[in-house]
């Protein structure tokens, strides 16, 4: 009696282990659904997406549309054009040869290149894989912009950007570069007498089993190919026409979530490189001052909710791509897009942290202080990078605004710790020593200081009038697969960069308008007939021109 009893006390607990397995299932899968429905609508563009956890697939499901002319629902299977996901391909090749005997990564490109112009510099394959080298990146050159529908070879390529004044010289500071890659792929040619795409099939897609990746074509059948998209002021259009021998061995590998998959377990089993050479690409690397920076070789080093994250996007001629791996959880999320018009970078991460069970926090289980409760924080915080923050309270919210930045607000969780609006941006306030102290939590942990410090003065804005707004809507390219697009609503003017979000923009005169969610500001001029012809970008210190091509 008692074994019978036993038997069944075990059955009945197995049992509801099962159903409460199942029901966590079931409630991450609804989650997951919910965050993908909100952004990825039907009768749009529309993506796919992936989840595996321990190498299993626990979510894969489409959503919108993959061709809008022909009506065809979007599913797992389709394949998308996964821009600068190609980078990690590259730099995993480049440890191949590595690991073959074929050159270090501590080689002077001149090894290769003879006549590449290093101006006396030391430009080594290294600073090429993590954006170090300096070069003048190819993209970013307006001269440039008038060829996306030109074929060109790589050596075409690199002749167009080797001449180019050097941004700083190598190793000193990191500034994410195309010509790099480019440089990278026809390295890989020089040694091996092969195409960087014969190379990548043979070595990487035939080896892994990766039957639905190829290097991008405009011309090839390619089955399940999912159509890319561009949204414009009328709705959308298909994307213009980018020649895929332009970003090469930077940006134009196609493939699909399930092939991507494949890859990550590749990585993950060392099918393919060493875990030794692995580590080189998974955990940044470092300035010649010794500072580390989360860029490794292809991949970004970072943090998600305090888990360790490995991570690189994309974003072509109408398609935006994401895909994050949490090695300590073994959870991998991908997410490929047929628009640029909904960057799946931040959907990715709200996936990946439900994933590993560390929702982001949400705004609407703020509490309410009262005013008192919220002023003890009131005041200016230096951090380590030189960023002041000023938090204010205004008719009962409180606010946070980085110098030269726009004022935010932040929700209360608590007495002393508070979210941004999308909750993957928190501030832990304390006291220490008498003073305030601010932790500000992103990927990384930051510590702000209290200061003596006024906030800025709020920047002034006017209004104009819509005809005036009217004059600026149209399409800036800034760089090949990189579009402004403006818009005007009544007497509101907006920008929307490839694979963000829209934004509105505020005038300061009758030509400038200013951003409030970053730093930045967009600058119109004007041809000899008074018609708008370039938009320029001020941001971050640079300042991108852009031809309106619409």
């Amino acid at each position: 009696m008692q074994h019978k009893f036993f038997s069944k006390t075990i059955a009945l607990l197995s049992f509801c282990l099962l159903i409460s397995f199942s029901n966590q299932a079931q409630n991450l899968e609804s989650q997951i659904d919910d965050i993908l429905n909100a952004t990825y609508k039907p009768n749009q563009p529309g993506a796919t997406a992936l989840v595996s956890k321990n190498g299993e697939v626990i979510y894969r499901k489409g959503f919108g549309s993959a061709n809008l002319e022909l009506g065809v629902a979007m599913k797992p299977e389709h394949v998308f054009e996964i821009g600068s996901i190609t980078k990690q391909f590259t730099a995993i090749a480049i440890l191949m040869l590595e690991e073959q005997g074929k050159l270090k990564v501590e080689d002077d490109i001149t090894k290769y290149i003879p006549d590449y112009p290093t101006n006396g510099k030391t430009i080594t394959i290294h600073h090429l894989l993590n954006h170090t080298s300096g070069i003048k990146s190819y993209t970013g050159m307006q001269s440039f912009q008038a060829n996306a529908r030109r074929d060109m070879t790589p050596t075409e390529i690199i002749d167009f950007f080797k001449n180019e004044p050097m941004d700083f010289d190598p190793g000193e500071k990191f500034l994410y570069n195309n010509s790099g890659y480019i440089i990278l792929g026809h390295i890989i040619e020089v040694i091996t007498g092969k195409s960087y795409a014969d190379f990548v099939q043979k070595n990487i897609f035939d080896k892994v089993g990766m039957k639905n990746s190829y290097y991008g074509s405009k011309t090839k059948l390619i089955k399940n190919r999912a159509t890319g998209y561009q949204q414009r002021e009328n709705g959308y259009q298909n994307a213009e026409y980018l020649s895929l021998t332009l970003p090469y061995a930077a940006g134009s590998l196609m493939s699909n979530v399930d092939d991507l998959l494949k890859w990550q377990k590749a990585l993950n089993t060392n099918q393919l490189i060493s875990q030794k050479s692995y580590e080189k690409a998974i955990n940044g690397s470092s300035l010649n001052s010794g500072e580390h920076i989360g860029y490794g070789y292809g991949l970004g080093a970072g943090k998600l909710q305090g888990s360790k994250s490995i991570s690189h996007g994309g974003g072509i001629f109408g398609y935006t791509t994401q895909g994050i791996y949490m090695p300590e959880e073994d959870v991998f999320v991908s997410i490929l897009t047929n628009c640029d018009c909904n960057s799946p970078g931040g959907v990715a991460n709200k996936i990946a942290a439900l994933a590993i069970g560390k929702p982001f926090l949400d705004k609407a289980d703020a509490i309410t202080l009262n005013e008192a409760k919220l002023k003890q924080w009131v005041g200016a915080y230096e951090f380590p990078d030189g960023a002041i923050r000023h938090i204010t309270v205004e008719n009962g919210k409180i606010f946070s605004q980085r110098e030269g930045s726009t004022k935010l607000e932040i929700y209360p969780m608590s007495e002393s710790k508070f979210i941004f609006e999308e909750g993957d941006i928190t501030y832990n306030f304390s006291m220490k020593n008498g003073k305030k102290q601010a932790a500000f939590v992103t990927d990384v942990t930051a510590i702000g200081n209290e200061i003596n410090k006024a906030p800025p003065a709020e920047q002034k804005e006017i209004t104009l009038a819509p005809d005036v707004l009217k004059q600026y809507i149209g399409k800036y390219e800034l760089q090949p697969g990189f579009v402004i697009m403006v818009t005007v609503k009544g007497n509101q003017i907006f920008a929307q960069a490839t694979g963000q979000p829209q934004f509105e923009i505020f005038a300061e005169s009758e030509d400038n308008f200013f951003f409030k969610v970053v730093p930045a500001k967009l600058v119109f001029s004007k041809d000899d007939n008074g018609k708008v012809n370039l938009a320029t970008l001020y941001q971050g210190g640079q300042e991108i021109p852009g031809k309106k091509i619409d």
